[in-house]
């Protein structure tokens, strides 16, 4: 398969170092580079849109040409995901660490709480954000938590979303909708002017909130932390990741086959 090219990238301002796996570009960047990098932007101002990528999203981008060219306009593309570590070493590039998600999302509300940077939470249900709200006050007495809205809205009210945030001017927004609706809102909120870092967060909000249980430290080290939300929602998860496991580890064998 042919690299993908975007049209358009953000400013990537520590020029740090990509890779390319079926399609996607991918930053060699650790935890700690990432979250140095990401403070770089909010001290400038610059938007980001703050990526992960797993299997499933590299899945799903390779059909969905829109979300492709979202994902790889990003300015930090992070390998959320055991596989895609798997996958860049036996593609002989490989990456240094995986950057999970909702581990990245606490150190940023860290260094939130520590260097004054205002946070704003979008999605999941009103019970669930308002949760999540209380229990990061509640562990981080002195982050600043500029405002909360549900994920239960339409694509008609993304302007008073994105007028809120104007109005808020968050250093972070953390967005937890599901994929593809949550690239196209970052996209349209981004376009619209606001120069926060959004970061979507997936399920993030229903583990910090207490909704539902996140995956034993063994798992989470074992890379097993996928198979554990399988057991948790079989009927809705096992598709994506029994299935688009072996999708993806089929495409990874054939980019390998024919980069030799």
């Amino acid at each position: 398969m042919a690299d993908w090219t975007p049209a358009k990238q953000e400013t990537i301002l520590g020029q740090n170092k990509r890779i390319t796996i079926l399609n996607t570009l991918i930053d060699v960047l650790n935890v700690q580079e990432t979250i140095d990098l990401v403070e770089e932007y909010v001290k400038k101002k610059e938007p980001l849109h703050l990526m992960g990528v797993n299997a499933d999203k590299i899945n799903e981008l390779n059909e969905n040409e829109r979300l492709k060219q979202i994902v790889n306009s990003c300015g930090i593309i992070n390998a959320d995901g055991a596989s895609v570590i798997k996958a860049s070493k036996y593609l002989g590039k490989p990456l240094p660490e995986r950057v999970a998600g909702i581990d990245l999302m606490q150190s940023l509300v860290t260094l939130s709480e520590k260097k004054g940077y205002s946070v704003y939470l979008l999605g999941a249900k009103q019970e669930v954000v308002e949760k999540t709200a209380d229990v990061l006050k509640r562990d981080y007495p002195k982050l600043n938590l500029v405002g909360i809205h549900n994920g239960y809205f339409k694509e008609q009210d993304w302007p008073q979303i994105s007028s809120e945030i104007k109005t808020l001017h968050p250093d972070f927004v953390f967005v937890g909708i599901t994929s593809p609706m949550k690239e196209y809102l970052i996209e349209f909120l981004q376009d619209d002017g606001n120069d926060s870092v959004f970061m979507g967060v997936g399920g993030s909000f229903d583990v910090i909130s207490g909704a539902i249980p996140r995956a034993p430290l063994w798992m989470q080290k074992s890379g097993l932390e996928w198979l554990f939300r399988v057991i948790q929602e079989p009927r809705r998860l096992f598709k994506r990741y029994f299935v688009g496991n072996w999708t993806f580890i089929r495409a990874v064998k054939e980019e390998k086959r024919h980069a030799n």
